[in-house]
């Protein structure tokens, strides 16, 4: 999704590293010091283990027992994932890649060919991986990908996400769409001259942020702001309506909101409002007769905001599936 001629600019050393590491899976407070890190690679032939590496210490003896289930290899290397593979199976991968690449295939397509290919390999028993946090989760087509695009960021328009740490801007991050790829990924250091003296209120001064960009870069189709810390929790919150209800109390300012975000969002919040009165019915005699009711309007709901959902596109909820991705 880059154009061949994409720019990276506006980013420091600070902001850059502060972006990055909100998309680094985390563990809870108390199991972070001690949990295990990095992933183990296991390469074999003909029943026996050929290499062995870990990608944080490098090569491990591969003599022992094989096989051995992958929970208990990455137990064993204190690894927070495990990966194996027959011998000669990146080759494959790379032979498959090229045979069926053709000339105008772009970035995307390319990447989506890949995971195909992987994934291929994968049901034929060539690789092998633990733990299997995408399955379940389809692979989408290009028409998908590019569908989905053009509803959250159409041609000429900019997403942006803005952070704010105790009222100061703490990192940002802007793509610019061109035709059908971001020609800039860019960070907060060209928007600050631009964003003139902030009040220290993060809800008052994501405008100055929004406006900065629309007179950098390109009008703003969507724009995500909230408080760094309070971001991070909504990034691997499993309730039902968390962001939904985040946005109602402000928690959380998502402006300007493309359609199928907006129903995405009422969807997920009647899920909310779903499971706390069918808690409190399962707790009151007399309403019990009204979960019939309830259910028929949950589905109705969800069908309305299916339609023109991020998630009826994708045919994944891509909330739920950040959330697999960053727990620990």
């Amino acid at each position: 999704m880059l154009t061949e001629d994409v720019r990276f600019e506006g980013w420091t050393t600070t902001t850059w590293t502060r972006f990055l590491h909100l998309w680094k899976p985390r563990a809870t407070a108390d199991r972070e010091p001690t949990r295990p890190r990095g992933g183990v690679i296991a390469i074999h032939e003909g029943g026996k283990l050929r290499k062995l590496m870990h990608t944080r210490t490098g090569r491990l003896d591969p003599r022992g027992p094989w096989p051995v289930p992958l929970p208990e290899l990455a137990a064993l290397h204190h690894a927070s994932w495990a990966l194996e593979a027959r011998a000669g199976s990146l080759e494959d991968v790379m032979e498959r890649f090229g045979a069926r690449l053709r000339r105008h295939d772009d970035i995307t397509s390319q990447a989506l060919l890949v995971v195909q290919i992987v994934r291929e390999m994968m049901h034929e028993g060539a690789i092998e991986r633990w733990p299997k946090l995408l399955q379940g989760v389809p692979t989408p087509s290009e028409a998908v990908v590019r569908r989905t695009l053009d509803t959250l960021c159409p041609d000429g328009h900019a997403m942006v996400l803005g952070l704010f740490d105790h009222g100061k801007l703490w990192t940002a991050g802007i793509a610019r769409r061109r035709g059908k790829g971001f020609d800039v990924l860019a960070g907060p250091d060209e928007l600050t001259s631009r964003m003139g003296v902030l009040s220290g209120d993060w809800r008052r001064d994501y405008r100055h942020v929004a406006r900065a960009v629309e007179e950098e870069y390109a009008p703003v189709a969507m724009g995500c702001f909230a408080e760094v810390d309070r971001f991070r929790e909504l990034q691997v919150d499993p309730r039902p309506g968390a962001w939904g209800r985040a946005s109602l109390v402000r928690d959380i300012i998502l402006s300007p909101t493309p359609l199928g975000v907006r129903l995405a969002l009422g969807a997920d919040g009647a899920r909310f409002a779903y499971e706390g009165f069918r808690s409190l019915m399962s707790r009151q005699e007399s309403l019990k007769r009204l979960e019939p009711y309830l259910e028929r309007a949950r589905n109705r709901v969800a069908a309305v905001a299916g339609d023109a959902s991020v998630t009826h596109s994708l045919g994944f909820d891509p909330l739920a599936l950040l959330r697999a991705l960053l727990r620990r």
